[in-house]
């Protein structure tokens, strides 16, 4: 709209606002009489109209003064009018209004310093000495623009791009139900939107059940990608031979009568189990390397302009997150201790580079903090998860029966198991894409020109997950501030969290960084 105020102003605003002060535009206030050159008929009516008229009598306006006798000759005074009209109302509609008429806007751009447009937090950790370790950054600021896009523009008419060869094994996958259509569809809209319809990574869809021919229908009109349906075999989606089904139903009626979430489904145990340990070895992920989990129901608010299965590949990633939040600890109270007990087990399987102390609470006896990536949101390298190290964890966990018996959750279970099998170098935060899950909702600061949703504080979801009736002690710390470390731990000159609690706080607003400062 500034653009066209601008384009406007061009006409000289100036001359546009002094009205012409013709015989004409005078005439026009003169009180109604039958002849001004006649005398009037009464005094105070000839008075009055002295009053307004000029000393020159006016001559009433006809075309013959300004149009040829030629046209004259073939255009009558009706057209003439409507002709006049035509033009008055253009002019109207061109010129801006009298308020404007005062001054023009000028824009003044002021050159601001150069900074980076991507969201780089990375861990505090020693600098890495390798010759050749990638940089991610760097990476980011040859390969945006769209570099590697396989289209560009929409439609028939986008043109196509010969990256193909060298791009990653990637898909876009998600474990839905039929009934979940239209949930899936808004995720898939946003997704395809702001970065798939420009890099045509395959969808694949997982049901324990088949898909509908609806349901079919209705994804595949929403992106020009391939897609995939694929029911999950049924010992990936049912209870094991070695698990108790009666301590087992106890389980169910139990967790559902304290609160934790889903704790009374069956099928939520199923699938807990099946993000954990078995979507990777479903056949049809066999020709993949990575992939990007995307769940109904969620919201994707920024645009993307790079490749995000390449930046992973290319920069030596395992794992990719955007929010670090607590879990409820009733859902895994064995959790840590079967963890510790496969730690002692199997020392050879620890990454000589792993770090698990953000995870620790040293307050609460060493024990896990209960903080987790949010798997909703996850991209991550199939062959990690194919593993020895990662097999044999989930293994030890399954056998235990914790899926069952307890509500494991595949999102601490992921957590745990990068902590302990891959340096935090290869783990990466997407600060960069906005994403919202039910409450929790993640939006990068200084994007207002790609983003559609407002910043968050980098502590935003913290603990959101948790019941207010859960008794859980809580860190000192948040989770991505004990995963950041270094000055992201620094607080404020002279708070304290006891202090702050005695105010009504909740004691985490003493942080000398928000994650809004410009970079």
């Amino acid at each position: 709209m500034a653009e066209e105020g601008d384009a406007v102003g061009e006409k000289s605003p100036k001359l546009l606002a002094t009205p012409l002060q013709s015989r004409s535009s005078i005439a026009k206030f003169a009180l109604p009489s039958a002849d001004y050159s006649s005398s009037s008929s009464s005094s105070s009516t000839s008075s009055a109209t002295s009053f307004w008229i000029s000393p020159r009598s006016p001559s009433r306006w006809s075309p013959k003064k300004y149009i040829p006798a030629k046209v004259r000759s073939i255009v009558t005074k009706r057209q003439v009018a409507v002709v006049m009209c035509l033009v008055l109302a253009l002019v109207i509609w061109i010129v801006p209004p009298p308020q404007t008429w005062g001054g023009r806007v000028v824009h003044i751009t002021i050159p601001q310093p150069a900074t980076s447009p991507y969201q780089v937090l990375r861990p505090s950790s020693p600098p890495n000495t390798h010759k050749n370790a990638p940089d991610p950054l760097r990476w980011l600021e040859k390969n945006s623009n769209n570099k590697y896009a396989v289209t560009t523009g929409s439609g028939i008419l986008g043109s196509v791009n010969h990256h193909i060869s060298s791009r990653p094994r990637a898909a876009l996958i998600s474990l839905v139900r039929n009934s979940e259509l239209a949930g899936l569809m808004q995720s898939m809209r946003q997704l395809e939107y702001h970065w798939n319809r420009k890099y045509q990574y395959p969808w694949i869809f997982f049901n324990d059940e088949p898909f509908s021919d609806e349901f079919k229908q209705a994804t595949q009109n929403l992106t020009s990608a391939k897609c995939y349906y694929e029911v999950v075999p049924p010992e990936h989606w049912s209870l094991p031979d070695w698990i108790d089904e009666g301590r087992f139903m106890n389980s169910l009626e139990y967790l559902g009568a304290i609160g934790v979430g889903k704790g009374w489904m069956i099928s939520y145990r199923h699938m807990c189990r099946w993000n954990s340990g078995f979507f990777y070895k479903h056949p049809r992920l066999k020709d993949f390397d990575w992939y990007w989990r995307v769940e109904p129901d969620v919201h994707y608010f920024c645009d993307i302009d790079y490749d995000v299965f390449r930046f992973m590949r290319d920069n030596n990633m395992k794992y990719g997150f955007n929010m670090n939040i607590l879990d409820d600890a009733r859902s895994f109270p064995s959790l840590w201790s079967r963890t510790r007990s496969f730690i002692n087990a199997h020392p050879e399987l620890i990454h000589p580079e792993a770090d698990l102390d953000w995870l620790l609470d040293p307050h609460n006896s060493g024990d896990y903090n209960n903080c987790q990536f949010f798997s909703n949101f996850e991209v991550g390298d199939l062959n990690y998860f194919r593993g020895e190290a990662n097999e044999k964890y989930f293994d030890w966990l399954d056998r235990g029966g914790g899926f069952y018996y307890e509500r494991f959750g595949d999102a601490p279970i992921h957590t745990l198991s990068v902590a302990m099998f891959v340096p935090k170098s290869e783990i990466w935060f997407f600060r960069d894409i906005g994403y919202q899950h039910d409450i929790n909702r993640h939006c990068p600061p200084h994007s207002a020109g790609r983003c559609s949703c407002e910043p968050t504080f980098i502590d935003e979801n913290f603990y959101k997950l948790v019941p207010l009736e859960s008794p859980q002690k809580k860190p000192d710390d948040t989770c991505i501030r004990q995963f950041l470390g270094g000055h992201w731990l620094n607080k404020k000159h002279g708070w304290n969290m006891e202090g702050e609690k005695l105010f009504g706080g909740d004691g985490y607003h003493g942080y000398q960084l928000t994650g809004l400062e410009e970079p």
